[in-house]
C-alpha cells in the first residue's frame, strides 16, 4: 500500500522543484538588475567632478611652474612664484564657477 501511495503522490517533489525554480528566477532577476549599467546622471556627475579637480590642479601646478621659471630668470625669489600661484588659484576658481553655473545637459 505504501508503494501505491508513493507512486500516486509526486506533489511533494514537484512543490519543492517549483519553489526552487521561483527562487532561482528571483535570484537571476536580482543579479540582472545588479549588473545593469549605471545611470547616466551618476556618470555625468563623475565626469564633472574630474573636470573640476583637473581645473584646480592645473591652475595650481601651472601657476607654480610659471612663477618658478619667472623667479629663475628674473631673480625675484619668492615673489614670482607667489604671484603666479595666486593668479593660478584665481583662474582655477573662475573656471570652476563657470563650469558649475552651466545648465545640466
Amino acid at each position: 500500500m505504501s508503494e501505491k501511495k508513493l507512486a500516486e503522490d509526486p506533489i511533494g517533489e514537484d512543490a519543492r522543484i517549483d519553489t526552487l525554480d521561483e527562487r532561482l528566477k528571483a535570484a537571476r532577476e536580482r543579479e540582472d538588475k545588479r549588473n545593469q549599467p549605471r545611470a547616466k546622471g551618476a556618470d555625468a556627475s563623475y565626469r564633472m567632478g574630474n573636470r573640476v579637480l583637473a581645473e584646480l590642479l592645473g591652475g595650481l601646478i601651472g601657476g607654480a611652474a610659471i612663477g618658478w621659471v619667472i623667479d629663475l630668470v628674473a631673480g625675484t625669489e619668492p615673489w614670482g612664484l607667489l604671484g603666479m600661484l595666486a593668479l593660478g588659484v584665481i583662474v582655477a576658481f573662475r573656471n570652476i564657477i563657470r563650469i558649475s553655473s552651466r545648465p545640466p545637459e
